[in-house]
């Protein structure tokens, strides 16, 4: 009896230590988050301003009739998205301004994420 109380008692140690009973709230606010629609390799729209230093929610939604891959090589982020698709990235972003392109439409597809 002692030896399934032991047990026990390290079973619920081990589940309070590791934060698995705790509330969803506990995690933190909610992710601002914010929506781009991609048409024939136009962002809409094409600036944003976001809080710097805060993880964000950037909404991807490709409605052109082919592909898209939105990219930022300087902070190593790639997404390719077919059409019609809906997608997102979870990004944190250091003060300043940020390039994003669409690859596939490098002259018309790109837009700037200006983070404060």
């Amino acid at each position: 009896m002692l030896a399934l109380l032991s047990h026990g008692l390290f079973v619920l140690a081990l589940w309070l230590g590791l934060g698995w009973v705790a509330p969803s709230h506990a995690q933190g606010a909610p992710l601002a988050s914010y929506t781009l629609a991609i048409r024939d390799g136009v962002f809409s729209p094409q600036r944003l301003e976001v809080p710097a230093g805060s993880r964000i929610k950037i909404v991807l939604r490709n409605e052109g009739p082919g592909p898209l891959e939105f990219e930022n090589a300087e902070l190593n982020i790639e997404k390719v998205i077919g059409p019609g698709v809906e997608s997102f990235v979870v990004i944190k972003l250091p003060p300043g301004e940020h390039e994003f392109v669409d690859e596939y439409n490098m002259v018309t597809g790109v837009m700037t994420v200006i983070a404060r």
